[in-house]
């Protein structure tokens, strides 16, 4: 029984669309190859010769027919499987030598072993003994522009052995080179030959063919030929085409792959260096837009915050009446001094200070002001958070002796004494009661502050020498922190509602005003995140468009890439990279960019505050390179789906 042949073709059909029709390039071919064997394929252009090529290398598929490799059909094979048999099996010498421009010749040689897992060492050894075997030891570093057509071949020639190439397919190999280089060639083929290589040449040149010691005739597609022509072939020097290496293991071969395809993404934005800025830019907007605006909302967030603790962290204030503007508060005196203390005793309060207001004239040497006091307890000070800049507060003794002492503000202190320092010990006349100056508070950002003058007087002072007043104006409380303020604003209702035997009284939390400004402050981050978001999308959609150019540009590339073996996850993750790194340098510039607003907003404007998160820091760099994912995958799905023969043809 006669052995399987390596190659054998049975009633191959290869159609090609035409407008509304199909044009019929083979038709029932009906050929086999034996192991070993140096053919020659011939025939004119047009003939059909190079689609036949297409076929045998598994770069094309037929329209029909059967195509066996060592008995095993490949029409059951799935891309990814063809590239294997590409990389492990065929290797292929273009007439044009298809290098990549970028890499040197010994980078050249090795890219199909990257594909197979060749740990990195063994391939640069490998790459460097075929590349000086074949006359090239002193042009490794150099890459294709630096070298003749002939030099070129060679490299293509040392690529097509770097996995083996058990099967050697070669079109035209002497098409572009001068007689001497093509002589050159031929010599290398035969010793391959020799050498035990399976050797396929597809030329129409009849003095090529007649290297090969059978020669098939195409035309019109059709087999019209096929001879032996008793050529034989010389012997070759040991070491050409030496067997594959071992390749890697599986994790360290897809980290080479992985590194491979990072060199190439960084290379190919290199050398496009401009066009990626300008691709960048949306993403370096849009990125410093987001982060700048969260810095902001947190800012003035942060802002509010401090000027209320200022106020009082979570302080109730109790005023009679129904609410604001309430017409018959005036007459309701059922708020007193007493209501203050019990409140103040309770656990839930941790301090209180009754409040009682009159304006007057303030009156220092010459100086006349019209001015506010403020009579309040003790712990006044510490319900509103109030700090002093100089002198000391007045304490619990002073409010029970009706103390003519004062505690001033920053506007009192510099319209009446031009300085803090200098209030401490004066005497003011306050209507017809002086006081002595003890205290001078620090400057608040509160936007409840005025700018009248105010003196902060012991309640009990005010209401028997100024007003002659027994109740009060309101009681302010602060809160004990952990205690929510809903329950204790319940529990001082139900309280004063019981003293007062109704309820004649409304409560004002700082915390509705906290909370106010919150979603304010929320509101106004999301709504100009989203515009700033819209800047990261159109950055999206400009990534996208440059990734397509990209692949456009880099067609002839990607059919090289798989010519000798890539799979299309391969080529999927090179451009996945690129579009991914050019949204995550994106990132960083732009999160660099609001970093920098945020010093220079700093420097030109004390007063503004830009509070950066490392979080938002952190998502906004995530969010760039999930960017460069999303609209990278289309195009580089519409790369890894190239047919490698479309791909190759691509000038």
């Amino acid at each position: 029984m006669d052995s399987e042949p390596l190659l054998a073709l049975r009633a191959v059909r290869r159609e090609f669309p035409a407008g509304d029709g199909t044009v019929v390039v083979l038709k029932d071919i009906d050929l086999k190859i034996d192991a070993g064997e140096m053919v020659a394929i011939v025939g004119a252009s047009g003939s059909g010769k190079s689609t036949l090529m297409n076929i045998l290398g598994c770069l094309d598929r037929p329209t029909a027919g059967s195509y066996r490799i060592a008995g095993a059909e490949t029409g059951e094979l799935n891309p990814d499987e063809l590239a294997a048999l590409r990389r492990e099996h065929f290797g292929f010498i273009f007439q044009r030598y298809h290098l990549l421009a970028d890499l040197s010749a010994t980078a050249n040689v090795e890219l199909p072993a990257i594909y197979t897992g060749l740990a990195a060492s063994a391939r640069q050894a490998r790459a460097q003994a075929l590349l000086a075997r074949l006359g090239l030891h002193e042009r490794m570093n150099h890459r294709p522009g630096q070298l003749s057509g002939g030099q070129q071949q060679r490299v293509s020639i040392a690529r097509a052995l770097m996995n083996g190439g058990a099967v050697i397919l070669a079109d035209e190999p002497t098409g572009a080179l001068d007689s001497t280089s093509g002589e050159e060639v031929m010599r290398i083929l035969r010793e391959l030959h020799a050498d035990g290589h399976t050797v396929i040449i597809v030329t129409h040149d009849m003095s090529v063919a007649s290297h090969a010691a059978r020669v098939i005739e195409i035309s019109d597609g059709v087999i019209v030929a096929d001879r032996q022509t008793g050529a034989f072939p010389a012997s070759a020097p040991a070491g050409v085409a030496s067997p594959a290496p071992a390749t890697a293991a599986t994790v360290r071969a897809a980290a080479d792959r992985l590194a491979q395809a990072f060199r190439m993404a960084v290379r190919a934005m290199n050398a496009h260096r401009l066009r990626t800025f300008l691709t960048m830019l949306s993403i370096i907007i849009g990125i410093a837009a987001v982060v700048s605006v969260v810095a902001l909302g947190r800012g003035a967030q942060e802002q509010v915050m401090t000027q209320i603790r200022e106020l009082g962290t979570n302080t109730l204030d109790v005023f009679p009446g129904k609410d604001f503007g309430d017409t018959h508060a005036g007459a309701i005196e059922t708020l007193v001094a007493a209501d203050a203390d019990a409140l103040a005793d309770q656990p839930y309060v941790d301090s209180a200070t009754p409040n009682l207001s009159i304006n007057v004239t303030a009156l220092y040497r010459e100086l006349v002001v019209a001015g506010q006091v403020t009579g309040v307890g003790a712990g006044h000070f510490r319900v509103r958070g109030l700090k002093l800049a100089s002198g000391r507060f007045f304490d619990a003794r002073d409010v029970e002796r009706h103390g003519q002492v004062a505690v001033i503000d920053p506007k009192a202190a510099a319209t009446l004494f031009k300085s803090a320092a200098r209030a401490i010990g004066e005497i003011v006349l306050l209507g017809n009661m002086p006081v002595e100056i003890i205290g001078v508070l620090q400057p608040v950002q509160s936007s409840t502050g005025t700018s009248t003058p105010t003196f902060y007087v012991p309640y009990a002072a005010v209401a028997t020498r100024l007003s002659g007043q027994s109740h009060l104006d309101s009681i302010s409380l602060r809160v004990r922190d952990a205690v929510p303020s809903q329950a204790v604003q319940q529990a001082v209702t139900a309280m004063l509602s019981e003293r007062h035997g109704r309820k004649d009284f409304f409560i004002f939390s700082s915390d509705q005003i906290r909370q106010a400004v919150t979603r304010t402050s929320t509101t106004l981050t999301v709504l100009i995140s989203g515009i700033a978001m819209i800047a990261l999308l159109v950055g999206g959609i400009g990534v996208m468009n440059i990734m397509l150019v990209s692949v456009t540009e880099r067609t002839q590339e990607i059919g090289v890439r798989m010519a000798i073996g890539a799979r299309q996850s391969d080529i999927l993750q090179q451009f996945l990279i690129e579009a991914m790194l050019v949204c995550l340098v994106g990132g960083i510039l732009g999160v660099l960019s609001a970093l920098g607003l945020g010093v220079a907003a700093d420097l030109m404007q004390p007063g503004l505050q830009m509070s950066f998160s490392g979080a938002s820091i952190v998502l906004a760099v995530v969010c760039s390179s999930l960017i460069g994912i999303t609209f990278g995958f289309l195009p580089a799905r519409n790369a890894a789906r190239l047919d490698p023969v479309q791909a190759l043809a691509r000038d």
